[in-house]
């Protein structure tokens, strides 16, 4: 039985969906969207709305954008022969945001995971083969998440491109800046130590 108005308990069942929305959180901006004016809750429906309508994925790298090619693959400064494979758009952000980074990227749209059914076929690793020769690609820097699958993923794409002649790297990773030595887990430690660099004297 629904506690709330049909409409209410629509939006509450729906918001209930997003990932990272609980039933309670569900309700609260439920109420909220009820209570703010009108033209707020409009403002809302046109962005999420506008999202579905225009927003693509890019068709060199999968990224998002509006256009046929996304910002990044549209900019000419940027240095094609460099590639920085992430598993995910939103990782292109945390990237960027070091602005260490001038090359170009490919979304795979996710990790390997056998347990989940998620194998090569599923992800968009022969789009990223494609693109090596006629890019003129020189390196391939594996920008995949620090876990189970990240590393999963980034051994299977190493062993995949070292033989085609191109380098491969990795992000480093290791312990976080003001991080306690005592708090770092064993995987952690010993990356940053596997990682560590000469230091200028």
């Amino acid at each position: 039985m629904s506690v709330f108005a049909g409409p209410i308990q629509e939006l509450v069942d729906e918001l209930g969906r997003l990932p990272g929305i609980g039933p309670k959180s569900a309700q609260r901006i439920a109420f909220h969207i009820l209570e703010v004016p009108k033209e707020e809750a409009v403002r809302l429906a046109t962005a999420i709305s506008g999202v579905k309508d225009r927003i693509r994925l890019c068709e060199r790298c999968f990224n998002v954008g509006e256009a046929a090619l996304c910002a990044v693959c549209s900019d000419s400064r940027r240095d094609s022969s460099i590639v920085c494979v992430v598993e995910d758009p939103r990782d292109i952000v945390a990237v960027e945001r070091t602005r260490e980074f001038h090359g170009t990227y490919h979304v795979l749209g996710g990790a390997l995971n056998p347990i989940e059914g998620v194998g090569p076929d599923q992800l968009r690793v022969r789009d990223l083969l494609g693109r090596l020769e006629p890019e003129g690609v020189a390196e391939v820097i594996i920008c995949t998440n620090p876990n189970l699958e990240g590393e999963a993923t980034a051994m299977y794409l190493a062993r995949l491109l070292g033989p085609l002649g191109t380098k491969v790297t990795r992000i480093a990773s290791g312990l976080p800046v003001g991080g306690d030595l005592e708090y770092a887990d064993e995987l952690t430690l010993g990356r940053a130590l596997v990682g560590r660099r000469q230091m200028a004297t």
